[in-house]
């Protein structure tokens, strides 16, 4: 877990480090933060401190500025306990990804909105709340939905219990972290208790919730990126198998064996314990209130790529069907946003549809039962385009700006975000 604002009523230092043209570091401690080892006697008998000159200094410094930013310590000091955030953003990666996949976003986040939200990027540890290694986070990303849901959850959990003052959450996900991600939320979503106000015995129209929204905080965004909500076991929904029958085929058959029990729920291949795959499970409210948990959100956004996304189709990612994706024509760039080519709204009274038999699976199209239930909530779908962009073929990784200096293109989309984001 990476923090990037600090907890309420923390002692923090200040993140402006001013520069200069000399900086004492403790020798021996400063190198083992930073990953450093004395490489020789000479080294070790230098002593505690040592000024160093400017340099190659100066590009540790601004290392050790990065590392205020984005590591354990937050990045904000001196707010006083009632200026802090209230809203916490929950930033959750894709498949073989790592906290790191959000570092450009969540810097956004800080740098326009600081008074505002508390992001925390996932990690995903076995043990939780964890500054465990990468690799460990990206081998995790092969144990399901459903376990890696259970620890987001758990996740979440933990930190509310370690902050005060948070009375609002968001989440903002991408690729494999959006089902993730609506997993987790099922778990921790609490339905609308009410308890009638009366004066002098007399009802009162007003109610007083007790409890309600998400591990008892009120729901603001549920935000993904590139998301395969339908799965990928769909006509075309993994694109980089060019819609070929026999390789789709093939791909479903063999997912588990490359990334386990994920791809099993990814090509909706799972039966546990006798039940539906756990897609279409998660597209109603059964044992666990999947569908309520999204509806209970103010604003659920998909953005997804129209073209060039090579792991994640324009159906899944934008829980469409065939023929209700914008045609080509339509799509249009915004000056403002160049690679935001479409953006619909939703319609509000979308979600007051009839309502469905939330264990109906019809074994013929189960790609139409997940979006008969997740279209009953209102979403706004926001369609992205590289196409004019040399980045392009690597859509899939710049409509999050996974690592700045390969999918800067992208900076446009998170903006779009942000620029919308419900505080």
């Amino acid at each position: 877990m990476v923090i990037v604002n600090p907890p309420v009523g923390a002692t923090v230092s200040s993140v402006e480090i001013p520069l200069r043209r000399e900086i004492r570091v403790p020798m021996r401690a400063g190198r083992r933060k930073l990953g450093f080892q004395p490489k020789c006697a000479q080294e070790r008998s230098m002593g505690r401190d040592k000024v160093f000159p400017d340099g190659w200094m100066g590009f540790l410094e601004e290392r050790v500025r990065k590392w205020l930013r984005m590591g354990e310590e937050p990045v904000r000091g001196g707010l006083e306990p009632e200026m802090a955030p209230d809203h916490l953003v929950v930033m959750v990666h894709g498949l073989v990804g790592s906290a790191e996949d959000w570092k450009f976003a969540a810097e956004q986040f800080a740098r326009r909105l600081p008074h505002n939200v508390i992001v925390h990027l996932a990690y995903f540890s076995r043990n939780s709340i964890s500054h465990g290694s990468e690799c460990n986070a990206t081998l995790l990303t092969f144990d399901g939905v459903d376990l890696m849901g259970e620890r987001l959850a758990e996740e979440v959990q933990s930190i509310l219990n370690r902050q005060s003052g948070i009375r609002k959450i968001s989440f903002v996900a991408h690729s494999l972290g959006g089902l993730i991600a609506r997993y987790a939320i099922g778990r921790l979503y609490s339905p609308i208790i009410k308890e009638s106000a009366h004066v002098n015995g007399t009802p009162s129209c007003k109610d007083n919730v007790l409890n309600s929204g998400i591990a008892g905080l009120v729901p603001m965004n549920f935000i993904t990126f590139a998301s395969p909500h339908l799965g990928s076991g769909g006509h075309n929904q993994l694109p980089f198998l060019c819609g070929l029958p026999f390789l789709e085929r093939s791909a479903s058959e063999a997912a588990h064996l490359i990334v386990g029990r994920t791809g099993k729920h990814l090509f909706l291949t799972d039966s546990d314990d006798g039940k539906p795959p756990l897609l279409i499970r998660m597209a109603g409210d059964d044992d666990i209130k999947f569908r309520s948990a999204l509806k209970s959100f103010k604003r659920r956004v998909a953005y997804a790529n129209a073209n060039f996304d090579h792991m994640v189709g324009w159906r899944t990612s934008s829980i469409r069907r065939q023929h209700e994706l914008p045609k080509y024509h339509l799509l249009v760039a915004d000056e403002n946003y160049p690679h935001i080519v479409y953006v619909d709204k939703g319609n509000a009274q979308s979600s007051c549809g009839d309502p469905i038999s939330d264990l109906e699976v019809h074994k013929s199209d189960l790609e139409e039962d997940m979006i008969r239930g997740l279209t009953q909530l209102n979403w706004e779908r926001v369609d992205v385009s590289f196409q004019n962009s040399k980045q392009r073929y690597i859509a899939h990784n710049t409509i999050q700006v996974k690592s700045y200096w390969l999918n800067s293109d992208g900076a446009d989309v998170v903006s779009h975000m942000i620029d919308n984001f419900l505080i």
